[in-house]
């Protein structure tokens, strides 16, 4: 069960759940403080000026507030928000569509904006650098260019690979953020504030141990929450103290760290099988009967981040703290160099 269950909280679109525990206000959402900063004083700044707002580039690892920060914004300047995805515009009629039905201010949200089309990006180059878009109508010799010209609003792009954006378009936003992973205390203001949303008891020491175990992601503390909920109810008082979420969290096989079954496999595999590594990706996942892509995007961030694993130009090598997960002895001598 727990193999999957990362995978589904960290890949699949955003559930009714999910939405329905967003803060709604910059004073409601909890951590990334020197991000919220920056945009609280782009805001105020515009609407003092009664400008609109610069356009905004976020970046960082799925679920950690990407696409609140953007409703955020649009509620904060009043202003309307249009929501897509970079593969869900295929061509350019779809975006001319988009462009043409906003106002002035509103925010156009691009999710996962780095797999947009080479061809749509172009389009899009002179709509937010000077609001104009610029069609062609028919082919051939009946080939003819139609300049609109748009409304000026803002758009806010949201990535989990920035290195795949290209150059000419992350040189068009003012405003690049990096969103990090969260601690400890600002997940257990976060699981305490969504359990008041959904009515559920918890105690602090319970919506700790939550946070804890979350991978310093919300909305996998979101969706433990949830989980921890059920349990409760079925087996326990319906009230959420520390013990009951630690029974129901070993129920997903989630260990203190907040690894799962798959993070584990992960770590033997490197440790055991390939003797602590240099290996490719390819192989490590195979070792593991897992996707590779699913091993890069999911599980590796959060094992790298927390120094069990490290990249290296040979492939993944084992860091002592993997050794120490396992109740192993970290090597001496030649490969040891490698750490």
């Amino acid at each position: 069960m727990a193999e999957n269950f990362y995978q589904q909280t960290l890949q699949s679109p955003k559930n009714a759940f999910d939405f329905s525990l967003r803060p709604p206000l910059f004073s409601e959402f909890q951590g990334q403080a020197r991000v919220r900063e920056r945009l609280e004083l782009m805001v105020e700044a515009a609407k003092q000026r009664g400008d609109v707002l610069e356009h905004v580039l976020l970046i960082g690892p799925p679920g950690l507030g990407k696409t609140t920060l953007a409703f955020i914004l649009a509620n904060a300047m009043g202003s309307n928000i249009r929501s897509t995805s970079g593969p869900m515009i295929e061509k350019a009629g779809d975006l001319a569509g988009i462009l043409t039905n906003l106002e002035r201010g509103d925010i156009l949200f691009i999710d996962e904006i780095h797999r947009l089309q080479v061809s749509i990006e172009e389009y899009l180059y002179p709509a937010i650098e000077d609001f104009r878009l610029d069609i062609i109508i028919d082919q051939g010799p009946n080939a003819r260019s139609v300049r609109l010209n748009l409304p000026k609003f803002t758009l806010v792009g949201a990535t989990t690979r920035a290195g795949l954006i290209s150059s000419p378009l992350r040189s068009r936003f003012g405003m690049t953020n990096y969103l990090n992973y969260y601690g400890v205390k600002e997940l257990t203001q976060i699981v305490e504030r969504s359990a008041g949303l959904i009515q559920v008891e918890i105690d602090t020491e319970g919506a700790t141990e939550i946070a804890t175990r979350s991978r310093g992601t919300p909305r996998i503390a979101n969706n433990l929450l949830r989980w921890v909920r059920d349990y409760a109810q079925v087996r326990g008082s319906g009230k959420i103290d520390k013990e009951t979420a630690d029974r129901a969290l070993n129920m997903l096989d989630i260990d203190d760290d907040g690894l799962d079954e798959m993070d584990k496999r992960i770590l033997e595999a490197l440790v055991v099988r390939f003797q602590g590594g240099p290996v490719g990706i390819s192989s490590l996942a195979v070792a593991v009967g897992e996707d590779a892509g699913s091993v890069e995007e999911v599980n590796e961030p959060y094992l790298i981040q927390m120094g069990y694993i490290k990249r290296t130009p040979q492939g993944r090598v084992a860091m002592p703290k993997s050794y120490q997960k396992l109740g192993l002895t970290a090597p001496r001598g030649e490969q040891a160099e490698m750490f």
